[in-house]
C-alpha cells in the first residue's frame, strides 16, 4: 500500500526536508525518490528536487518507493553476556555471530556473513538484553540521532546499600566526565534490583552512575527501547523488526 501523508505545517517546506524531519527517509533518499518519479503531491508526480509542499497538500510515495525504503534490514537480538555490540578487539566475540538461521525466531531472511549491520546504541559485553542491529539509516536516526527522545529501560541488580539519598542522586545531580547527566527515572523494585529509564546512553553510563553512589552493578538487562520491548524473545535468539515496529520507533522519536 502506498504511503500517504498530509502536510499540516504552517508554511511551505521542501519535500526532502519535510520527509527527513518526519523520519520517513533521509533527505538524500527523498531526492533520489523524486528523481525516480516515485513521489506525488495531490496526485501529481513531482520531478523537481527543490519542490515545496504547501499546507494541506497530500504527499504520496508509491509502492516502489515504499519497497526501496524498506530495503534496509533491522534485527532485534537478545544479546547474552559475553558478546560485544560492535567491532570487537582481538579475542572478543561480536553479537553479529549470533545472527544464524537456527537462532532466528519467525520468518525472514538470514543476513549474509559479510552483511553490514552495525549496532544501534551500546550494550556492553557484560550486559544483556535488547540490541538492535540495522542497515536502516532512518531507524538509526530515530534511536540514536541527536534529536531522538526515545527512552531506554533497564533492570539492574546491584550490590551495596540502597538508600533514598542514593536514589535521589541517581535520578538527578550526577556528572560524568565533568558533564551533568540528564535526569533519569530510577526506582527500587526489589531489595537489590533497580529500574532505570534513561534518555541518553553514555559509555557504561549506569555502571558508572552506580559507582558514584557506592553501588556495584552485578547484572544489567535492557528490556525496552522506546515503544519496542524485548518481550519473550529467548536469550541468544533474534528476529526481524516488523514494519509496524519500525514506524512506531520513527514516530516516537520525533521531538
Amino acid at each position: 500500500m502506498a504511503f500517504t501523508r498530509t502536510y499540516d505545517g504552517d508554511a511551505p517546506v521542501r519535500i526532502n526536508k519535510w520527509l527527513g524531519q518526519a523520519g520517513v527517509c533521509s533527505r538524500r533518499e527523498a531526492e533520489s525518490l523524486i528523481a525516480d518519479g516515485l513521489v506525488a503531491i495531490d496526485g501529481e508526480v513531482v520531478r523537481d528536487a527543490g519542490r515545496k509542499i504547501e499546507p494541506g497538500q497530500t504527499l504520496t510515495l508509491n509502492d516502489t518507493a515504499q519497497a526501496a525504503l524498506a530495503s534496509g534490514m533491522t534485527l532485534v537480538l537478545h544479546k547474552p553476556v559475553g558478546y560485544v555490540s560492535g567491532q570487537p578487539d582481538p579475542g572478543k566475540v561480536p553479537a553479529v555471530r549470533l545472527l544464524k538461521t537456527p537462532n532466528r525466531v519467525g520468518e525472514g531472511e538470514t543476513p549474509a556473513r559479510d552483511a553490514s549491520l552495525p549496532p544501534i546504541g551500546r550494550l556492553d559485553e557484560d550486559s544483556r538484553g535488547l540490541l538492535l542491529l540495522s542497515s536502516d539509516g532512518v531507524v538509526a536516526k530515530a534511536v540514536i540521532g541527536p534529536a531522538s527522545e526515545l527512552d531506554k529501560e533497564y533492570l539492574v541488580v546491584v550490590e551495596g546499600q540502597i538508600t533514598e539519598g542514593k536514589l535521589s542522586k541517581l535520578r538527578h545531580g550526577l556528572s560524568l566526565n565533568d558533564k551533568p547527566l540528564k535526569p533519569a527515572r530510577v526506582t527500587q523494585i526489589e531489595p537489590q534490583r533497580l529500574r532505570f529509564i534513561l534518555t541518553e546512553g553514555k559509555y557504561r553510563q549506569i555502571r558508572r552512575m552506580c559507582e558514584l553512589v557506592g553501588l556495584e552493578v552485578v547484572d544489567l538487562y535492557r528490556i525496552r527501547i522506546g515503544p519496542l520491548s524485548l518481550g519473550d524473545l529467548p536469550e541468544g535468539r533474534w528476529r526481524h523488526l516488523t514494519p509496524s515496529e519500525r514506524e512506531a520507533l520513527i514516530v516516537s522519536a520525533r521531538p
